[in-house]
């Protein structure tokens, strides 16, 4: 048996917005606050009628009853860094020194920037979290283009000027 619904403070509220609802995220988020407390429905019911998942609708209604009754409250936008190890600001300047040393001739040594940025944290992070860290202050590897290390340019450029055309046979 499913347990008796909650927030019977909020029904005359609710009952208010269901009127002043201007858009089908805000007439359904009264309803699945009005249908369990008037008429007895399940959340399965609720989601059901509401056209939305079960978990959707219990969102829905504890979306509401935290706000206190539909007022406007603050809620985090969607996107962004939730779990952000450091702020961009931060981040800038931390890996400034290195950007600093990759300008002036150096190397950008990924293993250097993982080993100072977990004494920074005081933890260890994953090597992705360098690479996602640098990714986003737009470093990317420059690396030249490969060729062996005994090659010689004079003596490829003798052999393509001597070599037979095979297209005119």
């Amino acid at each position: 048996m499913a347990r008796p619904a909650s927030g019977k403070e909020m029904l005359s509220r609710a009952k208010e917005h269901l009127a002043k609802a201007r858009t089908i995220g805000e007439l359904r988020q009264v309803q699945a606050v009005i249908l369990p407390l008037e008429f007895g429905f399940t959340m399965d019911q609720v989601a059901a009628i509401t056209g939305v998942s079960k978990g959707w609708a219990c969102q829905l209604r504890i979306d509401f009853i935290r706000s206190g009754g539909g007022e406007d409250r603050e809620k985090p936008q969607r996107g962004g860094r939730r779990r952000e190890n450091m702020s961009r600001e931060e981040e800038t300047l931390f890996l400034a020194p290195f950007f600093e040393k990759a300008a002036k001739g150096g190397i950008l040594v990924v293993g250097e920037i993982k080993k100072a940025l977990d004494e920074h944290l005081g933890r260890t992070t994953a090597l992705a979290s360098v690479y996602n860290l640098l990714h986003r202050h737009n470093w990317r590897k420059l690396a030249p283009d490969k060729s062996h290390p005994k090659s010689d340019a004079e003596v490829q450029e003798e052999w393509k000027k001597n070599s037979r055309d095979i297209s005119a046979r």
